[in-house]
């Protein structure tokens, strides 16, 4: 299992990536949301320039804001400054687009746009159809050190559901994505992403197809429940961000909102429905991923954290993530809030990952000794 940390871009937190990479995670990826972060490109560049072994991305860039050969020269001139260590992130723009009061980039415009995207990411000619015409485009002057492609860039495509799986499995050399991290939720998904490969004439094999999903993670103290002030604060931004996530998806495509939901689901769309439908998409992804406004803090339940976090004590971790791992995970991508993400990778670097990474022999032979006791598992959110 490899950890990599998501960042909401901006560049003064490139001190952060830093600590995060000498902490031991492997992998960084920069959000791309334009109008509530900053550009993700200008903070790449600075973390390119900072680090020396993290693999660093877009986590993700967004299709529908750029033209496939911007997206790839914007890549190719990061991979120039950390030669080797550069992935691409990609999908249609569930939160960016939305943002703006748009939809997010239909999948199969998303499927073309992919196809034209991978051969430019490898310095090839693809055809370009952009506003009516369709030409050969390809990056001119590759060798004068303005762009790199020498060293390839994988494409991780973001999806969630069977169809955008699809697309993924056609076009992506990976998938992030962001389901309830628990191991029937990954088995599903793996199941899915097999068969999706099979529909398209693909064998995706998980040594050749690498899976990471968002979610963050906090370490218990003892006695400490999921209520507890700490959690609340440490978890409540990435929790509530899911919740702003299927208000959209129900709102768009009618689905039903998921058990831990049921709650407070009324009450969660009578407070985001008092702003008028022309000005809602400014208000339901406010705060996103990185604080929790006021009026949402009755909506950070527990079960609520239980279903998007990866909360426990350290032995219950490292069981869960041993378990995700069997199930087909490749990388937890940890995304905690502004004001606590420091705290929250310190901790996991002091807690769980040297466990993970020495095997823990006294852990190991305590989990022969019992019964595995894991969370239960939660519904796919899409």
């Amino acid at each position: 299992m490899e950890f990599g940390i998501c960042l909401a871009s901006r560049p003064s937190d490139v001190d952060y990536v830093v600590e995060a990479e000498q902490l031991g995670f492997t992998h960084c990826w920069a959000a791309d949301s334009q109008m509530i972060w900053s550009d993700v490109y200008a903070t790449l560049a600075l973390i390119a320039d900072r680090t020396t072994t993290m693999r660093i991305g877009t986590g993700v860039a967004v299709a529908a804001t750029r033209p496939a050969p911007v997206t790839a020269a914007a890549h190719a001139t990061i991979n120039e400054i950390a030669p080797g260590r550069v992935f691409c992130g990609i999908g249609t723009g569930n939160t960016a687009m939305r943002i703006m009061g748009h939809k997010p980039m239909p999948l199969a415009e998303f499927d073309d746009y992919l196809a034209t995207l991978h051969p430019l990411m490898a310095g090839k000619e693809a055809d370009l159809t952009f506003r009516g015409r369709t030409a050969p485009v390809k990056h001119l002057m590759p060798n004068n050190g303005f762009v790199r492609f020498d060293e390839p860039m994988p494409i991780y495509v973001s999806a969630f559901g069977p169809k955008a799986l699809g697309v993924a499995a056609r076009r992506g050399d990976g998938l992030i994505t962001s389901v309830p991290p628990n191991p029937a939720a990954i088995e599903m998904l793996r199941t899915r992403l097999e068969a999706a490969g099979a529909d398209v004439g693909r064998t995706v094999k998980r040594d050749e197809f690498p899976v990471a999903t968002l979610t963050t993670m906090l370490v218990l103290e003892d006695g400490e429940s999921l209520d507890s002030e700490r959690v609340r604060r440490q978890t409540g931004a990435f929790a509530i961000a899911s919740v702003h996530y299927l208000y959209e998806q129900v709102a768009q495509f009618g689905r039903r909102p998921p058990a831990h939901l049921a709650d407070f689901w009324d009450d969660y769309v009578a407070l985001v429905e008092q702003w008028p439908p022309d000005r809602r998409h400014q208000r339901i992804h406010e705060g996103h991923n990185c604080w929790v406004i006021p009026e949402e803090e009755p909506f950070i339940t527990p079960e609520l954290i239980d279903a998007t976090c990866l909360v426990g004590t350290r032995e219950q971790l490292i069981d869960r993530i041993e378990a995700l791992d069997e199930a087909g995970l490749d990388q937890l991508v940890l995304l905690p809030p502004l004001a606590e993400k420091e705290a929250v990778i310190r901790s996991v670097a002091e807690h769980v990952l040297p466990a993970l990474a020495d095997g823990d022999q006294r852990h190991r032979q305590a989990r022969t000794d019992k019964p595995e006791r894991l969370p239960p598992p939660h519904a796919l959110t899409s």
